[in-house]
């Protein structure tokens, strides 16, 4: 069951890690690397294809409350997708970091990272106090696990950063 679907989640944002197609990690890959980085991750509904290689699964960081859907996705979609990236995100970053991102469009494949806060309230809740429990330090831990273990690049493009 996706997040999307779970009322006891919320999506928040969704942030990217551009790869090689050829550099698309084994599922087993996926797993160990993101249980390494915190014994305390709850890994589900991993998929993978036929030749083992990793094509989603659910993390539950409940330290952080917080869970993020991760998917691979490949295609036409992925290299207009990165221009417009490249183009959205090229006044933002600083000069030093625009050679890498000027290189995205190499890229020819993408894990969907798809960020979510575990509700805690019960009753009606703002924005602010949501806030307040959610912690963002999984997400940036597990997109710069997946950027390292796939040799590709983080994008939190809503700030314009590249991880």
């Amino acid at each position: 069951m996706s997040l999307f679907e779970n009322d006891e989640y919320r999506w928040r944002e969704t942030y990217f890690v551009l790869l090689h197609e050829e550099k698309r990690p084994p599922a087993e890959a996926v797993v160990a690397a993101l249980r390494k980085v915190n014994e305390g991750y709850q890994v589900q509904n991993v998929r993978q294809d036929d030749a083992g290689r990793f094509e989603s699964l659910t993390l539950y960081s409940p330290d952080d409350y917080a869970a993020m859907d991760i998917t691979y996705v490949t295609g036409d979609d992925v290299a207009e997708h990165t221009i417009e990236i490249v183009e959205q995100m090229l006044p933002l970053v600083a000069k030093d970091e625009r050679a890498k991102l000027k290189s995205l469009p190499e890229y020819s494949a993408r894990l969907d990272v798809y960020h979510f806060e575990q509700l805690v309230f019960e009753g009606p809740a703002d924005d602010d106090d949501m806030d307040d429990f959610m912690d963002p330090g999984s997400l940036l831990i597990v997109l710069e696990t997946l950027a390292r273990l796939t040799k590709g690049v983080g994008v939190d493009q809503e700030s314009g950063t590249l991880i």
